[in-house]
């Protein structure tokens, strides 16, 4: 059987611990440590492997005999991520792409790119992802659709045909994209807003608060 890459893993919270499972049980990689930024150091391990300060990572897990993968989620409309994967590209480090073995990819995924593909994602054909996209589990990329350079998208989102995503954008939860709209750059779309027109570039879409019920559950006949 062939050695598996070693591959070091940016961060040391539990995006990064969902990180080293996905490499870990679903991937050619081998995670060896953790590294932070030495402001960020706490625990000296994580889940049994040893966390480092950058710089220590660097001499201990050289670039050129390791990959990276930064495991920063979606802080500062996805730029904390993507300031820290331009870093340790610029260090000579390949930064590596999780895609789950149980992720419908019809789609063109950008190689080496610090993407991230959980279960149940599916990637229609003549579909595409930009660089260090994320795609947490189950959601639905339309065909001819683009989700556009460092955009995280949630659980269950829903992305028609002919879509465009604009860089830097985060969807939420349970969100859904009508076909042939274009998403701005830096946009929120929260939870369980439903798109249906083209959006501007940094923009605000939160959906109503459901309120509670006046009548309490135990008034409620046949539950």
């Amino acid at each position: 059987m062939a050695a598996r890459m070693p591959l070091v893993v940016f961060g040391a919270g539990q995006i990064a611990e969902v990180a080293w499972h996905c490499f870990e049980h679903d991937s050619p990689y081998e995670v060896v440590g953790f590294t932070v930024d030495p402001e960020y150091l706490g625990q000296p391990t994580l889940l049994g492997l040893p966390v480092l300060p950058y710089a220590e990572a660097c001499a201990r897990w050289p670039a050129g005999e390791h990959a990276m993968f930064v495991a920063i989620a979606y802080g500062r409309l996805n730029q904390a991520r993507a300031g820290t994967v331009a870093r340790v590209q610029a260090d000579g480090y390949r930064c590596a792409n999780y895609v789950s073995s149980k992720a419908l990819v019809a789609g063109e995924i950008v190689p080496d790119s610090n993407t991230f593909v959980m279960e149940l994602n599916n990637l229609q054909p003549f579909s595409r992802l930009g660089r260090n996209v994320w795609l947490w589990a189950g959601n639905h990329v339309g065909h001819h659709s683009v989700i556009e350079d460092d955009c995280f998208l949630a659980s269950h989102v829903v992305v028609s045909g002919s879509v465009t995503v604009g860089t830097a954008s985060f969807i939420g939860v349970n969100a859904t994209i009508r076909d042939n709209v274009r998403i701005g750059a830096r946009n929120v779309i929260g939870a369980g807003v439903v798109i249906l027109a083209d959006t501007q570039d940094a923009q605000v879409y939160i959906g109503p608060r459901t309120e509670a019920s006046r009548v309490p559950s135990h008034r409620l006949r046949g539950i």
